[in-house]
């Protein structure tokens, strides 16, 4: 594996989903807790809201939060997207977590090394897992992460993942949703596929955008279409194609969460039952069960940013209150009520929303 030193092993069992490895590191993350220590003082003021649920003080965890290395980013000279995403400064960032209740962030980083020739998306991932650890271990009460992968190198993206799982204790793995315009279901990438079920860790899909719609100038004018229509729609194309050119039946250990709700295919996934037998002839080769079962049956998981109770209360209907877990995607402002999203969607029982509001991550995540 294109890793710089020594694998050493890991010096500590995993806090909260991350392990720290190697004493470069474990220095490295007592000098970002020292920083933290010197913040403190912001949010220790600040009034941390406790989420109970029928009497019972509950963890919630958030699993769709974003953030950046720096240090990875020079790598390719990339610009900072939002100053939000930064860590060198969490007081911010856990005084709006302590304000909305919640209790873990699963930091993520949406891909943009995609394109990064071998040897750069090499260096660039191995700055960015060790960084993550630090940034966990800084406040390993308060963060978990996913790691990063290149997977547009599908061997040395397996090579990451088993080097984050079984060095730096990561539990799961963040990838865009499609890589360079080629679909996740494209078997080239089978290997990480492979790798992840054959590690148990939870797949973070975050949409990157229909990049491939843009030219035309469909998604221009008012209303950021690019983002509002644009990163949903390739959820819902991920999704569809892990399901229909049978990568969900080829892998049926994976654990796949996908970003803002799946996008559009909960909200008419039947059409997708619908269409083997409108066209049977055309449709190809068939998924092992009807589509809509893919969604219910422990493969797919969804966030809860979808915005209304009743949207909630359709997601959890098509899908399930097992497949359901929180996200904010902070720092970007779409939503800081998820918490009471959920609290105040009809239907659920106190065991469904505990599950909803955290128990689900602390499952999947390995968080205590």
């Amino acid at each position: 594996m294109s890793m710089a030193g020594p694998e050493a092993p890991p010096t500590a069992a995993p806090v909260g989903g991350i392990a720290f490895a190697g004493c470069t590191m474990v220095a490295a993350a007592s000098a970002s807790a020292a920083q933290s220590q010197r913040h403190g003082h912001a949010h220790a003021e600040a009034r941390r809201r406790e989420v109970v649920v029928n009497g019972r003080r509950i963890k919630t965890v958030d699993v769709h939060a974003h953030c950046c290395v720096p240090k990875a980013m020079a790598v390719i000279d990339l610009p900072l997207e939002a100053p939000g995403l930064l860590m060198a400064d969490t007081s911010g960032r856990i005084a709006a977590m302590d304000s909305q209740g919640i209790d873990v962030e699963a930091l993520s980083i949406n891909p943009y090394w995609y394109r990064t020739g071998r040897d750069a998306a090499a260096e660039l991932i191995r700055i960015q897992n060790e960084t993550l650890v630090e940034f966990c271990a800084a406040n390993p009460e308060r963060f978990v992460a996913y790691a990063t992968a290149a997977l547009q190198h599908p061997d040395l993206a397996a090579e990451q993942v088993e080097h984050a799982v079984k060095k730096l204790g990561f539990r799961g793995v963040s990838v865009g949703g499609s890589v360079a315009g080629e679909e996740l279901a494209n078997p080239r990438f089978h290997p990480f596929w492979k790798k992840c079920e054959e590690l148990g860790v939870l797949v973070f899909m975050h949409p990157t955008g229909t990049r491939e719609l843009e030219p035309s100038g469909r998604l221009g004018g008012s209303g950021l279409l690019t983002n509002t229509i644009g990163n949903p729609l390739e959820t819902t194309i991920a999704l569809s194609h892990l399901i229909f050119e049978g990568t969900l039946d080829r892998f049926p250990g994976l654990k796949i969460c996908a970003a803002h709700g799946g996008g559009f295919l909960p909200s008419y996934a039947n059409r997708s039952d619908a269409v083997i037998k409108t066209f049977p002839n055309r449709v190809g080769p068939l998924p092992k069960k009807a589509p809509t079962a893919y969604l219910r049956d422990g493969q797919l998981f969804f966030d809860t940013i979808v915005f209304t109770p009743e949207a909630l209360h359709h997601l959890i209907a098509e899908t399930g209150p097992g497949q359901i877990m929180i996200g904010t995607d902070y720092p970007f402002p779409w939503t800081s009520t998820e918490v009471d999203l959920v609290l105040a969607t009809p239907g659920l029982s106190d065991d469904e929303r505990i599950a909803i509001l955290g128990g689900t991550a602390a499952r999947l995540l390995g968080i205590s």
